[in-house]
């Protein structure tokens, strides 16, 4: 049973088809710390590793930031990369960068190709997405375009209308993820999931945060979401779970919707 798009790096589908894959975040804020959470979550085999860098010290420094990049590539081996600088408009860390050095910081890092693929809010300046989809495209590296609302869940047209805007925007993968207020909210997220993943050309990502929320990082698969976040060593958002949580819940789920 699998009604999403499988996500692909370098021509071909991440954990060979699995779905859906699980990403765990490295949310250190010095080198030594993000290698050793490195470690730790290597050790639980996630499918993909998210580099929190708004997380990072060493953040307005970009031959640092690439140095651990390459770092996390040297350890992870196989392991496919994600880059993110998630803005504090959508949850993320307070930095030092003005907007410019993050753009430049993320071109950087895109010519350096020691990552898979980058996240890049929606909410940025359009002639800011241009440039890092150019960026990233040049470079052989996925795009990820996302939206994050912490205050609450919009309606279920506004939530298929970003879906559709990451695709226009020239997204290879597109992220929801919004805060909850009751259940009622959960399943607008998960219909919407369902409805875009059939409509749209790209996979999805989406998740609701929170206590609510949780069922979507369990069963957002089942309606069309190709990854999922766990938590592998610290968590960076509200309501992830266990990789091994996870990956219980989804081995018993799967067998009994595919019998094997």
């Amino acid at each position: 049973m699998q009604l999403g798009k499988p996500i692909e790096l370098h021509g071909k589908p991440v954990a060979g088809s699995k779905f859906p894959i699980i990403c765990t975040p490295l949310v250190g804020r010095t080198r030594d710390r993000i290698l050793n959470e490195v470690n730790v979550v290597l050790a639980k085999q996630p499918d993909v590793l998210e580099w929190r860098v708004d997380f990072f010290e060493g953040i307005a420094n970009s031959a640092e930031v690439i140095s651990v990049a390459t770092s996390i590539r040297q350890a992870a081996g196989d392991v496919p990369l994600l880059f993110t600088r998630r803005s504090i408009r959508e949850g993320g860390e307070k930095i030092s960068l003005s907007e410019e050095q993050v753009i430049a910081l993320y071109h950087a890092v895109c010519e350096s190709r020691q990552v898979d693929a980058v996240d890049f809010e929606m909410s940025n300046d359009p002639a800011h997405i241009a440039l890092v989809r150019e960026a990233s495209r040049v470079n052989g590296i996925k795009l990820i375009l996302s939206y994050h609302n912490f205050q609450l869940t919009p309606g279920l047209g506004i939530l298929n209308q970003r879906f559709l805007q990451a695709q226009q925007l020239g997204a290879d993968i597109a992220k929801i993820a919004v805060m909850p207020g009751d259940m009622a909210d959960v399943l607008t997220l998960l219909n919407a999931t369902l409805q875009s993943s059939q409509m749209l050309k790209i996979p999805l990502i989406s998740m609701s945060m929170g206590p609510y929320g949780s069922i979507t990082r369990l069963f957002g698969w089942a309606f069309g979401s190709a990854l999922t976040f766990a938590v592998g060593a610290a968590g960076s958002a509200p309501g992830q779970l266990s990789i091994e949580d996870i990956n219980t819940v989804l081995g018993m789920v799967q067998k009994s919707l595919t019998g094997k």
